[in-house]
């Protein structure tokens, strides 16, 4: 981080995203499985540490919903989730990903993360978002469900109407409102805050009968450095595919405002700044996190300057721990919709319908990524493998091709 100030841009910003990361990060961490406020935790102390190592002065750093689907795959085979056993997991997956991020930085291998060609991430954040927004349509509908799997589950919230929630229904309708309508009065309006207040002041006053957050414990962070070693085999493959994976998205931020600008950025730089943001993650017990572009073009819309911007957000999220409290009426429905808006923008049917009609090979890897994404949940690191064997099939058969050429 540089040694000058942080400006007048970088205050507002951090705190303008600070606002948005705290409901963000209940939703996401329900998403990866685990209970509401660990997703403050992974918004705090790594987005601060994150900041003072990476080169774009834009990335903010913490839970992000692909991360967090990858996590929940990972771990719900090995442990219940919400329970102690499962955040003593998470947390060692986030120390996994940490050091291997750091180690990959440390050795300048910051562009492994283009093994992921464009298709592959194509067909696998579509698979993804399509995943995410399924586990998120009982809570949106107000809808209680077994535990049937993330398809199972929201087509069965789907289509039974009857079970249907009309208050949360509404909570749901006016968050993706005023996300979207919102940004065309001002593309730093706060859709999402607006609608949190609005939701827990309609909560606690009207008795409201659906799903909340509920109690949570608020207080600063506790710092542990207990690991559950014994199921450190069960977590080296998918640790090494977060790693990767969960670059992408921090690296394609970082390249494309730096292109915008004109300016340079440095992915070994930024392979560190995710490293130490995971590892920071892990001894405040919580999971594995990586760079959010929407939060990211946030800050950049907001003004931010330089990574102080970041550093202010989670400065700012540290504070704000031991008021939680606040956030326990929130309605379930809110987060549900929250999340659906952030990851919905995912899907690219265009750019798929592009890929198919101009080259073959390509396509292949996109679509074949995207259903072996959505047929491996929830282990959809398994959809990335499968996506890789594709990749590696279509590089040896045009390689072939331009040598008979």
């Amino acid at each position: 981080m540089s040694m000058t100030r942080p400006s007048s841009g970088d205050i507002v910003a951090g705190i303008s995203v600070a606002l948005l990361a705290l409901p963000q990060g209940l939703a996401y961490a329900e998403l990866a499985g685990l209970p509401a406020e660990y997703g403050l935790y992974a918004a705090a102390l790594p987005c601060l540490l994150a900041a003072l190592f990476a080169s774009s002065p834009y990335l903010q750093t913490g839970p992000v919903a692909v991360t967090a689907l990858l996590t929940f795959g990972a771990l719900q085979g090995i442990a219940e989730p919400q329970t102690s056993e499962y955040v003593e997991l998470a947390a060692l997956l986030a120390l996994l990903v940490g050091l291997i991020r750091l180690g990959f930085g440390i050795l300048r291998l910051g562009k492994l993360a283009n093994l992921l060609t464009d298709p592959l991430i194509l067909g696998f954040t579509s698979g993804a978002a399509i995943l995410i927004i399924f586990s998120q349509l009982p809570k949106a509908l107000g809808v209680e469900t077994q535990n049937g799997g993330v398809i199972r589950n929201g087509i069965h919230a789907l289509v039974h109407p009857t079970q249907w929630h009309g208050l949360a229904i509404l909570f749901s309708i006016g968050t993706i409102f005023l996300m979207f309508g919102g940004r065309r009065l001002h593309r730093l309006f706060p859709g999402v805050l607006l609608s949190v207040v609005i939701g827990i002041l309609i909560s606690w006053t009207s008795s409201y009968s659906g799903s909340v957050v509920g109690e949570l414990q608020g207080g600063f962070i506790s710092f542990d450095f207990n690991f559950a070693w014994a199921s450190l085999p069960e977590l080296i493959i998918p640790a090494f595919i977060i790693a990767i994976v969960g670059f992408a998205e921090p690296a394609a931020i970082a390249r494309t405002f730096a292109a915008e600008e004109e300016t340079i950025w440095d992915p070994n730089k930024e392979m560190v700044s995710q490293g130490i943001a995971n590892l920071a993650s892990a001894i405040t017990q919580a999971f594995p996190v990586g760079g959010s572009f929407g939060r990211s073009a946030l800050n950049r819309f907001a003004g931010a300057t330089s990574t102080w911007a970041g550093a202010i957000t989670g400065a700012f999220v540290l504070v704000a721990l031991p008021f939680t409290f606040l956030l326990e009426h929130l309605p379930s429905s809110i987060l549900g919709a929250t999340v659906i808006g952030a990851v919905i923008r995912l899907i690219k049917p265009k750019d798929l319908l592009k890929l198919i009609r101009s080259n073959f090979g390509d396509a292949v890897v996109g679509v074949g990524t995207l259903v072996a994404t959505l047929a491996t949940s929830p282990r959809i690191e398994r959809g990335i493998l499968i996506g890789l064997v594709f990749s590696l099939i279509n590089y040896l058969v045009k390689t072939r091709d331009n040598s008979n050429s």
